[in-house]
């Protein structure tokens, strides 16, 4: 999906007049949070994997160099990249950097390209939804149970999945109002 180079969130630093104050109001809050939620789990990716990348090689070094393996490393190399996994989806899908097949949306004109970007980004908001609902679920469900080397309940590993949920819904709600107001202002 293409970005809008004149986007709404550029008429709001100018300080136009808008059809819809609290629909812009409600976009540049959403936009505000959606960016330092998007920040804020850049640099959590980078220190998970720098630290997934530190346990995997401190593993090699005591498996092969001191013949001993540690025996939680490959757990916590695991969780690490079910996090890094589920938040960088998050990220992907804020710089719109998933794979699409657009060959029939790029040759849409006018209202019909419109309503599909609308759908689109609607089916998401419905998916990040059920994610959220469901991956809270599903970590109470386990919150009992334990993982075997860690010993931390394996609702840990898995609440990424409503929290990586949660900041998709954020970027999604954000890329919808700003879809909308983009449009109506043409």
């Amino acid at each position: 999906m293409k970005s809008f180079s004149n986007s709404p969130h550029n008429n709001l630093r100018s300080g136009r007049s808008h059809t819809f104050p609290f629909l812009h109001s409600l976009f540049k809050y959403l936009t505000l949070a959606s960016d330092g939620a998007n920040r804020a789990t850049e640099w959590s990716l980078f220190i998970l994997g720098i630290t997934m990348a530190f346990v995997t090689a401190l593993q090699v070094f005591f498996r092969y160099v001191l013949n001993h393996s540690l025996f939680w490393s490959e757990e916590l190399g695991r969780s690490l990249l079910v996090w890094i996994t589920f938040l960088g989806a998050s990220v992907a899908y804020k710089r719109k950097a998933h794979i699409g097949i657009d060959y029939f949306v790029c040759r849409l004109k006018g209202k019909f390209l419109y309503l599909t970007r609308i759908f689109t980004i609607s089916i998401s908001v419905f998916f990040f939804s059920i994610m959220i609902i469901y991956g809270v679920k599903f970590t109470s469900f386990i919150r009992f149970q334990k993982t075997a080397a860690l010993g931390i309940s394996k609702s840990v590993p898995f609440f990424v999945i409503p929290f990586s949920g949660s900041l998709l819904l954020l970027h999604a709600l954000a890329l919808l109002l700003e879809t909308i107001l983009y449009q109506s202002e043409q």
